[in-house]
Parts: C-alpha cells; sequence; structure tokens
C-alpha cells in the first residue's frame, strides 16, 4: 500500500485530502507543521509527500528544499493559496513536481497523485542491494537486515550506513561523511556525526560497545569492514 505524507496546518484541508485519499486505497501520514514533517518523512518515508506552502515555522518551500538534498525521487505536490508564476517555478525549481491551487479541488488532486505515484513507480530501476555476509543494505526500499531482523534507521542513519557500505574499509574523516550525508549547505557540525555513529552502533553492532563492524579511526574518522 502505498504510504502519502499530507502536510497541511489547516486541519480541516489535510482531514479532507485525507478522507478521499482512504477512500481511494492509500495509507496516509499527517503533519501540521514543517518541523513535524521533516521528522515522519524521515522516519517513515512516504511515497508521496502534499506539501502546503505557507505555514508556520518551517514553510513548504523548506521542507521541499530540505527533502531534495537527499531525495530526488518522491514526488512533491504542492499546495498553495499563491497562484503567481513566481511562486510556481520557485517550487518547482526547489524540486516540487507539482503545483496546486487552494481552494483544493479534491477529485483533481486524487488523479494527479496517482499520476505521479504511476510515474515514480515507472522510474523505478532493479533493485540495487549491498550485502556483506549477515547485513544486507536495500537502497531501494531502504529496507536494513542484520542476522535475518529487519532494523529500523531513520532517513540520515541509512544514509551514514549506506555512504559508508558503499566503500568498505576506507577510511572517512568526520567532515567527509558530514558534507555527504547533511549537505555542504546544512547549518551543523561535523559532531553530528559521532552521535548518529553511536545509534548505528546500537542498532547494528552485537556490542555497541566494542564494535566489530563500525570502527574509529582515532585522529581520524570512520571505517566500515563487514565480512
Amino acid at each position: 500500500m502505498k504510504s502519502i505524507l499530507i502536510v497541511d496546518d489547516e486541519v480541516d484541508i489535510a482531514s479532507s485530502i485525507q478522507y478521499v485519499l482512504k477512500q481511494e486505497g492509500y495509507s496516509t501520514l499527517l503533519a501540521h507543521d514543517g518541523l513535524e514533517a521533516m521528522q515522519i518523512y524521515e522516519n517513515q518515508h512516504p511515497d508521496l509527500i502534499i506539501l502546503d506552502v505557507m505555514m508556520p515555522g518551517i514553510d513548504g518551500y523548506e521542507v521541499c528544499r530540505r527533502v531534495r538534498s537527499n531525495d530526488k525521487r518522491t514526488p512533491i505536490v504542492m499546495l498553495t493559496a499563491r497562484t503567481s508564476e513566481v511562486d510556481t517555478v520557485v517550487g518547482l525549481e526547489l524540486g516540487a513536481n507539482d503545483y496546486v491551487a487552494k481552494p483544493v479541488r479534491l477529485r483533481e488532486l486524487v488523479a494527479r497523485v496517482k499520476a505521479h505515484l504511476r510515474d515514480a513507480g515507472d522510474q523505478k530501476t532493479p533493485s540495487r542491494v549491498i550485502k556483506y555476509g549477515d547485513l544486507q543494505i536495500d537502497l531501494d526500499s531502504r529496507m536494513v537486515k542484520v542476522r535475518s531482523e529487519t532494523i529500523e534507521l531513520t532517513f540520515k542513519e541509512f544514509e551514514l550506513l549506506a555512504t559508508m557500505a558503499r566503500q568498505p574499509n576506507r577510511v572517512f574523516t568526520r567532515d567527509q561523511l558530514f558534507a555527504q550525508v547533511w549537505g555542504s549547505n546544512f547549518l551543523g557540525e561535523s559532531r553530528t556525526v559521532d552521535v548518529h555513529i553511536r545509534y548505528l552502533r546500537e542498532k547494528l553492532e552485537v556490542d555497541p560497545g566494542h564494535p566489530k563492524h563500525i570502527l574509529t579511526v582515532r585522529g581520524v574518522g570512520y571505517r566500515f569492514v563487514w565480512e
């Protein structure tokens, strides 16, 4: 079942969209501000995002930009009460796939959702899987299995693991990992990498206090080993 994240601070609108999508057989997730939307996106990895532009705090443009900094494939349909060409162009340049003006015509929105999900499915390539011993990383479904057990990773944890697993035995500096996973324009610091490495060890290692697979290279960074 395809999952759709609906992001709108107007509860009535979000609920109406949720209702018609459920009637069409989709699983739905709701967020009413940008921060909540990013948390759900990183943990649930929806198949499509319906995203309102005007929201308090982080607006729809910023959510779109953050999603697209790591994910080029998930379709994003933006909702807006703004109808000027400039506003539309801004969203499309940030990576949105489509624009729907408010007030939303629900049946039209459903038709566009179906079209974008169909296009996304047509663009899928054969499954790409990284395997090392009892570790399996599916880059397309974003599923990780260790010792036949499925491991739930956040978006950043998965990206960090995949980055290192693509080049086993390579020593990555913190700055290199930070740039590849968070992006050079992300406001933060490379010590964020240490926190996520700890989370990965807790989920993947038999003994996180004495890791055998995600190793620290003192004074440099980290190295991935899995035999």
